[in-house]
């Protein structure tokens, strides 16, 4: 019987990743993508031309499919007030329909300094961001359609996300610079305070793994272990060794330049609200998800830094 999926966010990190993971797993795999993007998505996906604002769009590609995986966000992420809650809605619309189970990648935006550093499923989300606020409505509108017995909702939640396909990520863009072996690394983590990182194949297989999966509720959320930097500083020591001689110079983050960046542009705005995430530890417990699949796919730490060093142009 032909396992089908429509991935909304394909040219994404993770959207892209779990897609691929998918076609090698022998699903059919659809991705509604705008036609300026139809090039950009992975080798045995199959483009359908439209925009996850557009609900008629949504529904008519997620026709037949048991999975629609919820991975988009707004262009250059802006107008999350005004865009990312019709998407969704339009996504569990379109399950309602078509019998699909929604899978969200889950963010640790929804939780507040009250709920560290160890956040496992029951943990309250008190969000203190407006992206976080915003995540949280968006778990409660998939729990709320999933309680009243309209869709079979997924949450997966992860870590900081870094992995080949990882773009839009602090690797890529706080740690180090693409394109180049890094004249400089840079630590955004407070002296000593954990930081949780997300692999993006290891998220995409456990993903996988869990849609397959024939005893996961109707409404099931799980939290990854994924790779635990307790120090603050394991990351970068593995993206130096990786790199090897000469050895590179490792700074701390300039949150200075960002704050003062902040009041006229949106990206450093975005960022600097997101800085309590990396002033002290924020670690997801994975019990749930143990007992469920009997481990978690899980990368060693020095192999997924090299792989995503290369896909950024780092790596000789």
């Amino acid at each position: 019987m032909e396992r089908i999926a429509l991935v909304l966010g394909v040219t994404g990190g993770i959207g892209g990743a779990v897609a691929r993971r998918l076609v090698e797993r022998g699903w059919s795999v659809r991705a509604l993508v705008r036609a300026h993007s139809a090039h950009r998505v992975p080798q045995g996906v199959s483009a359908v031309i439209g925009d996850a604002m557009d609900g008629a769009a949504v529904a008519a590609a997620a026709r037949g499919a048991t999975v629609i995986v919820h991975a988009v966000n707004p262009p250059g992420y802006r107008n999350w007030n005004t865009v990312v809650l019709p998407m969704l809605d339009n996504s569990i619309a379109a399950a309602r329909v078509s019998g699909a189970q929604v899978l969200l990648p889950g963010t640790v935006y929804n939780y507040g300094p009250d709920s560290l550093p160890l956040i496992d499923e029951t943990a309250p989300q008190h969000a203190v961001t407006r992206k976080g606020a915003i995540r949280v409505e968006m778990e409660r509108r998939l729990r709320a359609a999933a309680d009243a017995g309209k869709i079979r909702a997924l949450i997966v939640r992860a870590g900081d996300f870094f992995g080949p396909g990882a773009a839009n990520s602090w690797f890529a863009q706080g740690l180090i610079t693409p394109g180049g072996r890094p004249r400089v690394i840079r630590n955004p983590a407070a002296r000593g305070v954990g930081h949780l990182w997300g692999y993006l194949p290891d998220v995409a297989e456990t993903m996988v793994r869990l849609v397959e999966h024939d005893r996961v509720p109707a409404f099931a959320n799980y939290h990854m272990g994924g790779h635990w930097d307790g120090t603050g500083t394991a990351m970068v020591e593995a993206i130096v060794e990786a790199l090897g001689a000469p050895k590179v110079r490792v700074a701390p983050f300039p949150w200075w330049a960002l704050r003062l960046a902040a009041p006229f542009a949106h990206m450093p705005r975005e960022l600097m609200e997101m800085r309590y995430l990396w002033q002290q530890p924020v670690r997801l417990d994975n019990a749930r998800l143990v007992a469920t699949l009997g481990e978690e796919p899980h990368t060693p730490l020095p192999q997924a830094v090299r792989a995503t060093l290369a896909a950024l142009g780092c790596m000789p």
